[in-house]
């Protein structure tokens, strides 16, 4: 899997006064977990975290210069301005890479289904994110999965049909549903015989 670093530092800022941080091109962040006593604030360059960000998931395992101090860290949540799409805070989760963590990880339809281009058909999705544990090293960045076997309207690909290193384990159901193939929608009978006229107004007799 993929290991990135980022350099932070600690900050004394917080609450409504990170808007100053902001404004000055810093991300508010905080970091809590393994080997932490209490989350500790800290403060990332918001340009470079962004740049990462665009190429990361919540199983890509974050190297977090401290002051000085590295950390192992996964991103555990983060928030996004709704006007703007900027980032404005991250939560880092610490961990240890000889402790199990559960992560979500992504899943990616790849291929082209037979089930399209013969049949006319359609693919629905299922699940974005299986959840799964393992020792943070051992996190795969993304499940991806193959289409091209989906040939008839009913096929379907579940959690069990995942292709899993051994040295992780999947915690989502195994039943559950990852992509079906389906028929196109049908119209309506209504829909079918196009909209229907007006009733015709009543004549002058009709409303004596």
């Amino acid at each position: 899997m993929e290991r990135v670093s980022l350099k932070a530092s600690r900050r004394d800022v917080v609450g409504k006064k990170v808007s100053k941080l902001r404004r000055e091109g810093k991300l508010p962040a905080v970091l809590y977990g393994s080997n932490v006593d209490k989350p500790i604030a800290i403060t990332l360059d918001r340009g470079d975290t962004s740049k990462l960000f665009k190429r990361i998931n919540y199983s890509t395992l974050v190297q977090l210069d401290l002051d000085g101090e590295e950390h192992n860290a996964l991103v555990r949540d983060f928030q996004v301005d709704a006007i703007l799409r900027e980032l404005t805070h991250v939560d880092f989760l610490a961990v240890s890479l000889t402790e199990t963590v559960r992560a979500e990880i992504r899943v990616i339809l790849e291929g082209k289904a037979p089930v399209i281009s013969n049949l006319g058909g359609l693919l629905v999705n299922g699940l974005d994110y299986v959840e799964v544990e393992a020792l943070p090293q051992d996190l795969p960045d993304n499940f991806q999965v193959d289409v091209s076997r989906l040939e008839n309207f009913g096929d379907g690909i579940f959690v069990r049909d995942l292709v899993v290193p051994a040295n992780v384990t999947v915690l989502s159901d195994g039943d559950e549903l990852l992509v079906v193939a389906t028929a196109p929608a049908v119209e309506t009978e209504s829909a079918q015989q196009g909209p229907q006229s007006e009733a015709p107004a009543a004549s002058d007799a009709e409303k004596k």
